[in-house]
């Protein structure tokens, strides 16, 4: 008997270490825990952040544009709260941003890769595109037959083993040209800056760099400002481009998945990638004078706007974007309540810049 009773003792004692164990190891989970998705509605709206290049997210004439941008409004209008586009083209500072909860979401052309979905989630891909080598036509090819130009490019793979190539750091192209230089048994000599690739792009097209690394799409609108530029070389199979969002953003994620797989088959989904990645005026929109990322400028009063923004603490984009929204920077633009001038609803400022809202 005493020997059972002890056996029962030290069973209860285990029995009773165990429960404590498994207490610590699975803390209950607070019934009160607010879910992203719930957050966001709660805030009344959706924190975004895109990169600023000429198909994503640009401001022209004083409007913002852009093949995220006008997707992201959609989304937003899903949702039923506002939109806050915040701009960044450092891909390492948007990750951290995502992680640290400063962001809901990163809106850029993210290729899924295993390491980044290690730290993240990926709503469904909203499109796919493959890797393209970016090289210069040779000096004169105007007046050359296409075999000869097709003579001085690189088609094969196997001919980048010694190239320098520049890539925007942190990218999947610096991930791609890594496995490259193994599966071709070589080295590539892999550049990474902080430029971002329309930047690289650029400065092939200028002679700065031979060679850079661009998704196929991206390219191909770039080809239309760059026309010695080649951009035929693929260097990958084709890639699922997603939206980031934070681990645990299981609820967020599913919203987006539902509204962006009924979204993505709509005639409105192709006409909005069209717009920015088949549009003929693309390079008349790029050359203008009010293409805000390579001019500086918005309008033709930028110079008023800024210096009454200082005097009023605005900053002068903000204005600028007030006054599009108000009348396209149309002077003689008359509202539905019968305002007239640039700022209808704030004719004070107007007056300040030397506007004549009459």
């Amino acid at each position: 008997m005493r020997r059972t009773a002890n056996l029962v003792a030290v069973l209860l004692l285990i029995l009773a270490f165990s429960c404590r164990d498994v207490h610590h190891q699975t803390p209950a989970i607070p019934q009160n825990k607010v879910s992203v998705l719930e957050q966001i509605r709660e805030k009344g709206k959706i924190v975004v952040v895109t990169d600023y290049n000429s198909t994503n997210y640009f401001i022209y004439r004083g409007q913002p544009m852009g093949f995220q941008f006008d997707l992201l409004q959609d989304l937003s209008d899903y949702l039923g709260v506002k939109l806050e586009v915040t701009v960044s083209n450092d891909l390492s500072e948007n990750f951290r941003k995502l992680k640290d909860g400063e962001v809901d979401l990163i809106a850029s052309n993210l290729a899924i890769t295993k390491d980044r979905k290690k730290k993240f989630d990926f709503t469904d891909p909203y499109t796919q595109t493959s890797q393209v080598l970016i090289q210069r036509k040779p000096q004169g090819w105007e007046g050359m037959s296409r075999s000869a130009i097709e003579g001085e490019l690189i088609r094969n793979q196997i001919d980048l083993a010694g190239k320098t190539i520049y890539v925007q750091k942190n990218s999947s192209h610096a991930a791609r040209l890594r496995h490259l230089s193994d599966e071709i048994g070589d080295s590539i000599n892999i550049i990474e800056v902080e430029d971002d690739v329309e930047v690289l792009i650029s400065k092939v097209s200028a002679g700065e760099i031979d060679y850079a690394v661009s998704d196929e799409n991206v390219a191909e609108v770039n080809e239309t400002y760059y026309s010695n530029i080649d951009v035929d070389t693929k260097i990958s199979f084709p890639q699922n481009f997603a939206w980031a969002v934070r681990k645990g953003s299981d609820d967020f994620k599913e919203a987006i998945n539902t509204w962006l797989d009924n979204f993505k088959n709509t005639h409105r989904f192709k006409a909005i990638y069209a717009k920015y990645y088949s549009n003929s005026k693309s390079a008349q929109i790029v050359g203008s004078e009010f293409y805000a990322l390579n001019s500086g400028k918005i309008s033709k009063y930028d110079k008023a706007i800024k210096k009454y923004s200082r005097e009023i603490g605005w900053d002068w984009r903000l204005v600028a974007s007030l006054i599009y929204q108000e009348s396209r920077f149309e002077p003689d633009a008359v509202s539905w309540a019968g305002a007239f001038g640039l700022m209808q609803l704030m004719p004070g400022t107007a007056q300040k810049m030397g506007v004549d809202e009459n």
